[in-house]
C-alpha cells in the first residue's frame, strides 16, 4: 500500500511538472500582417436597383364612337403613318340612310314651319282687326312656335347623323407608328357601352421610357435628374444611359409589399428598345466623383497594444473620426473630417494629406483578422510579440 501511494505521488509530481513545462515553454511567434490604403481620389457612388417595363412616350389608342363592320383597312403592324391619314373605314350603309331621313325629317319640318308661321301671320292681322278671338290667335301663335322648335330639332339630328357619318372614317391622330391592331376587314364593333379599340399608335420609337417600381424603403433617394443605367434581356451586352424625369406619388401595394412608379427616360435612336421589354434599372441616388477617400474599414482600425513589438507604441487623439498610420514604430491617429459615404469608400474633406498610407485591417499568422479577434474569447492567454512584421 506504501509503494502504491508513492507511484501515485509520483505520477501527480510528473504530471504537474509536465504542464508547467508546456505553458512556460516557447510558442511559435505570432506575426501580424498590416494592411494599408492609400489616401486617394474616387468616385463615390450610391444606388439602387429595380426592374421595369420599357414603353413609348406618347401612345394613343384608336377607337370608333359608332357601331358596323370594318369595310377597310388600310393600315397594318408597324405602318409608319402621318397625323389625319385615313386608317380605315366601318361600312356606311347605314349611317348614310340615317342621314337622308334626317334630313327628310327637317325637310318636313321645314315645310310645317312654313305653313304655320303664313297661318300665324294671318291670325294676327285677324286679331289685330277684332275679327277672332283671343283664343284663335293664341294656338296659331303657338302652333307657329311649336313648328320653329321641330325645325331646330330636326337640324340637330342631321347633324348627329352627319357626325356619325364622319366617325365611319378613322383617320391618326398622330404621327407615329402602328403598334397593336384589334380587327380585321369584316368584322363588327359594337360601341353601345364603350369605345372599341382598333389601333395602338406610338408617336416616337426614338424616344421611349422606363416605368419602374421603386420600394418604398429606396423611394426616399430617389429624385429627378437622377442618373439612371439599365439593361435589357434582349441585348445582355449593352448598358443604355437615361435620367430620373419624374416620381409619381402614387403607390401601388401588391402582396403587402409598396412601390411607387419612376419614370425614366430611355433615348432609343438606334430602336433597339421595343416597347414592353423588362428592363433591369440601378439609380444613382449619390454621386461625387474625383474626392479624396479611404476604405471604410480604415475609420473603424484600432490598433492592439496586444500585439505591438517592442519599441512600437501608440499616440491616441480623442475624435469623432479617425484613420492611423505606422510611422517610424508609432502607430499614429489623426482626426478627420468625413464627408458622404457609400458603406465602402468614404470621402475625406480635411484631416489627412492626399497619397498618405492608412492602416485599413491586419491579420495574424493563423489567419485571424482584426473583425474575428473582436469575438475571440477575451479570457484565453494572448503572448506579446517580440518580432512582428509589418507590411504596408
Amino acid at each position: 500500500m506504501k509503494n502504491k501511494k508513492i507511484w501515485i505521488t509520483v505520477c501527480a509530481i510528473a504530471v504537474v511538472v509536465l504542464l508547467v513545462w508546456l505553458l512556460s515553454g516557447d510558442k511559435k511567434e505570432e506575426k501580424v500582417t498590416f494592411e494599408t490604403a492609400k489616401v486617394e481620389r474616387q468616385n463615390i457612388h450610391t444606388s439602387i436597383t429595380a426592374t421595369g417595363t420599357i414603353e413609348p412616350v406618347t401612345s394613343v389608342t384608336v377607337g370608333t364612337q359608332v357601331s358596323g363592320i370594318v369595310a377597310h383597312l388600310y393600315v397594318d403592324y408597324n405602318s409608319v403613318v402621318k397625323k389625319g391619314q385615313v386608317i380605315a373605314e366601318l361600312d356606311k350603309t347605314n349611317l348614310t340612310s340615317e342621314l337622308n331621313t334626317a334630313k327628310a325629317n327637317l325637310a318636313s319640318a321645314q315645310s310645317t314651319l312654313n305653313y304655320q308661321k303664313s297661318n300665324f301671320q294671318r291670325y294676327q292681322t285677324l286679331f289685330d282687326k277684332g275679327l277672332v278671338s283671343a283664343n284663335d290667335y293664341e294656338n296659331a301663335k303657338l302652333n307657329y312656335e311649336k313648328a320653329l322648335e321641330s325645325v331646330k330639332s330636326s337640324q340637330q339630328s342631321v347633324n348627329k347623323a352627319q357626325t356619325n357619318l364622319g366617325y365611319a372614317t378613322i383617320t391618326s391622330p398622330i404621327d407615329g407608328v402602328v403598334l397593336s391592331k384589334a380587327v380585321e376587314e369584316g368584322q363588327t364593333v359594337a360601341a353601345s357601352f364603350n369605345t372599341p379599340e382598333l389601333f395602338i399608335i406610338a408617336q416616337d420609337l426614338t424616344d421611349m421610357r422606363v416605368i419602374a417600381d421603386i420600394d418604398e424603403a429606396d423611394i426616399g433617394g430617389v429624385k429627378e435628374g437622377q442618373r439612371v443605367s439599365f439593361t435589357v434581356d434582349a441585348f445582355p451586352d449593352d448598358h443604355f444611359e437615361g435620367q430620373v424625369t419624374q416620381v409619381r406619388q402614387q403607390a401601388t401595394t401588391q402582396s403587402n409589399v409598396v412601390t411607387y412608379e419612376v419614370v425614366i427616360s430611355a433615348p432609343n435612336k438606334e430602336l433597339k428598345l421595343k416597347p414592353g421589354l423588362t428592363a433591369n434599372v440601378t439609380i444613382f441616388t449619390m454621386e461625387k466623383d474625383n474626392v479624396i477617400a479611404v476604405p471604410s474599414k480604415a475609420l473603424r482600425f484600432t490598433p492592439n497594444e496586444a500585439l505591438l513589438q517592442e519599441g512600437q507604441q501608440i499616440e491616441d487623439i480623442e475624435a469623432p473620426a479617425k484613420v492611423w498610420t505606422l510611422d517610424n514604430n508609432t502607430f499614429k491617429a489623426h482626426a478627420v473630417e468625413t464627408g458622404t459615404t457609400n458603406g465602402m469608400m468614404t470621402e475625406i474633406t480635411s484631416g489627412i494629406n492626399e497619397g498618405a498610407e492608412v492602416l485599413v485591417d491586419f491579420t495574424l499568422n493563423n489567419g485571424e483578422t482584426a473583425e474575428e479577434q473582436k469575438t475571440t474569447n477575451p479570457f484565453m492567454p494572448r503572448p506579446r510579440n517580440k518580432n512582428n512584421q509589418q507590411k504596408k
